[in-house]
């Protein structure tokens, strides 16, 4: 008797996305109630709160929680669905997404990486999106030289960018002109969302610089939130436009490639591909 190993073909595989345990979707949504807390903390406390009697110390506090949660939660995605396999593309994934980043160095809007990280999460998956991003932008702050108390927050809103990308209907039957043009939509909205969520983060310290859109602790909910619209086209209308443009021109140009090229890959590592023995006579 001898015992021979047998998989799929290679050529019924298909291009599966790497899947979540019930622990690292807890994490991921307790790293998630925490990123609420530490962006929106402006429109969540009223106006009495003592919090913003400690505004200074906020983006400290929150930026150490944060790198630890983001710790946790990577760790507990590779414990329940990251094999060898999948850590090693996310390495490469991470490294060329931070490698694009300084392309668009001091130029608005000029911001490969987005595009690349939408992609990545479409074919790999909500949770292995939520980590590319995170890791990316970790990695290209190391590169570029950005490490600071914004970092965490840059961090979390890469990893909802990628996540929401995995979230999308149809990972298994839409194909074409059809997907391209989803995933080109919301690459375009999430751009856009991605500075909105950035400019919450910096918004409520920057009265010094801007102090007729500045947050007002002593104000109501809708008067901040008019001064922060008004923040937000002010300051970063033109460079999120920049970056919604660029992620629908690349695309469009180079998503049918990226996206084979993504999809071939993940069939060859087949992630979560059972090996089945069977008994076998000489």
């Amino acid at each position: 008797m001898s015992l021979q190993a047998t998989t799929r073909p290679p050529a019924q595989r298909q291009a599966r996305a790497v899947r979540l345990g019930p622990r690292s979707i807890a994490a991921l949504a307790l790293v998630s109630a925490v990123g609420v807390a530490g962006f929106g903390w402006p429109f969540l406390a009223p106006p009495a709160s003592r919090i913003g009697a400690h505004a200074q110390d906020a983006p400290w506090l929150f930026a150490g929680l944060l790198v630890l949660l983001v710790a946790v939660v990577a760790a507990a995605i590779s414990e329940s669905g990251l094999g060898p396999k999948a850590v090693a593309m996310l390495g490469v994934l991470a490294a060329t997404g931070a490698a694009l980043r300084p392309i668009g160095a001091g130029t608005a809007g000029i911001e490969p990486m987005f595009f690349l990280m939408v992609l990545s999460g479409r074919v790999l998956g909500p949770g292995f999106g939520f980590v590319l991003g995170s890791v990316t932008m970790f990695a290209s702050a190391l590169l570029t030289g950005g490490v600071g108390p914004w970092l965490p927050f840059q961090m979390l809103a890469m990893g909802w960018f990628a996540m929401g990308a995995g979230l999308l209907p149809g990972p298994d039957r839409l194909r074409g002109r059809a997907e391209l043009a989803m995933l080109a939509g919301y690459g375009f909205l999430a751009a856009f969302a991605y500075g909105t969520v950035m400019n919450m983060a910096g918004w409520p310290f920057m009265s010094a610089l801007a102090s007729n859109v500045a947050f007002d602790a002593h104000a109501p909910v809708s008067a901040n939130l008019a001064r922060f619209v008004a923040y937000c086209l002010a300051t970063s209308l033109g460079w999120d436009l920049g970056r919604a443009v660029v992620t629908v021109v690349l695309t469009f140009t180079l998503g049918p490639a990226v996206l084979r090229a993504l999809r071939r890959a993940t069939r060859r590592a087949a992630f979560e591909t059972p090996v089945t023995f069977d008994a076998a006579e000489k």
